[in-house]
Formats: C-alpha cells, sequence, structure tokens
C-alpha cells in the first residue's frame, strides 16, 4: 500500500462534483463503457466475461471482497478525469496542497545544534511548486519513498527553514515513521 500516493489520490477525489457509482452492476457498467467491452473489463478484473454480464445485468448484485475492492479502485482510478486534471492544474499552478502528518522527522545540520528526531505534527500549505512536483512524481511511477523524499524537502524549506529565514545551515530533513498523512487541495 502506497501511503503517499493514496494520499495524493483522497486528495484529488474531494474535487470530484458527482460520487463515484457505488453498486456493483453500476461500477461494471461504467468500466464496460469506460473500456470499451465486457471482454477488457473481464481481462482486467481477471473474472470470466460472462460473470462481468451478468454483474451489467444486475444478476449478480453483492461482489466478494476483494472483487468490491478492485472494482472499487478501478472505477475511482477513471472516474470523473477532467476534474482530476483540472484540480491537479490547479494545486500545481496557483493553489499548492496542504499536508497534514505525524511523523517522526528529524534534520541533519552542523555540530552544536539539537537534531534529534522527534514525532511531530503538523499542518503545512506547501507551495504550487510542490505539489506539481509531487503530482508530476505520482504520474511518472514514483515510489513511495521518493514521494516521501519530494515531502521532506518541502517540509525542509516551507516549515524548518521558513523560506529561507533561518537554519540556512540545514542539510536534510528525516522524514520517517509516518502514523498520519492527508493531502488536501
Amino acid at each position: 500500500m502506497s501511503v503517499f500516493g493514496d494520499g495524493l489520490d483522497a486528495a484529488v477525489q474531494k474535487a470530484f462534483t458527482r460520487p463515484a457509482p457505488k453498486s456493483a452492476g453500476a461500477q461494471m457498467r461504467y468500466l464496460v463503457k469506460q473500456l470499451g467491452g465486457t471482454r477488457a473489463v473481464a481481462q482486467m478484473l481477471r473474472l470470466s466475461q460472462r460473470t462481468v454480464e451478468r454483474y451489467v445485468k444486475d444478476q449478480i448484485k453483492k461482489p466478494r471482497p476483494d472483487l468490491a475492492a478492485r472494482l472499487e479502485r478501478e472505477v475511482k482510478a477513471r472516474w470523473q478525469p477532467q476534474i482530476r486534471a483540472k484540480a491537479r492544474a490547479k494545486a500545481a499552478s496557483t493553489g499548492g496542497i496542504v499536508i497534514d502528518t505525524r511523523a517522526r522527522l528529524g534534520y541533519t545540520a552542523p555540530i552544536g545544534s539539537t537534531d534529534q528526531d522527534r514525532i511531530r505534527h503538523l499542518t503545512v500549505a506547501l507551495p504550487p511548486q510542490y505539489a506539481a512536483r509531487l503530482f508530476d512524481a505520482q504520474e511518472a511511477g514514483a515510489t513511495d519513498q521518493e514521494l516521501k523524499e519530494i515531502a521532506a524537502e518541502a517540509l525542509k524549506e516551507v516549515y524548518f527553514q521558513d523560506n529561507g529565514r533561518r537554519a540556512g545551515s540545514l542539510e536534510e530533513v528525516r522524514f520517517t515513521d509516518v502514523e498520519h498523512l492527508e493531502f488536501d487541495l
């Protein structure tokens, strides 16, 4: 499970103007329409084509828990792509992104300063360039570790260095033991 990737997806999903389909039949019909046929949906969900057809006709109404999770994930990944793109573009150009986290944060600094890691709860508004970097890296298939490094660099600049007004000799920020992470646009 990708904590940072899922958090970015959840932030973008808050911008949706209509709720995604909830019932299994409605979700299957949506996927069939998006992918252009029951065969493609069956291959994607690892089901038989006949099973997909039965969901589409509401002959089967209650999927297994693992299938229900896959179905919901696939629908949400494809739901309202234009709204998703606008929300990402706004965050990357003007709005920025807010990160709310409870994690162990520390930093590397010159000798004589207190750089011990400690659990901190931070809610910080990150500038648009970091939102753009996070979304671009996510779309390029970045790992959770790479997204964490981008977020740590953003926290270094915005929180620890206050956009260059303090702690100029700070070298790197350690962002570990994430207990809670949430993004908001």
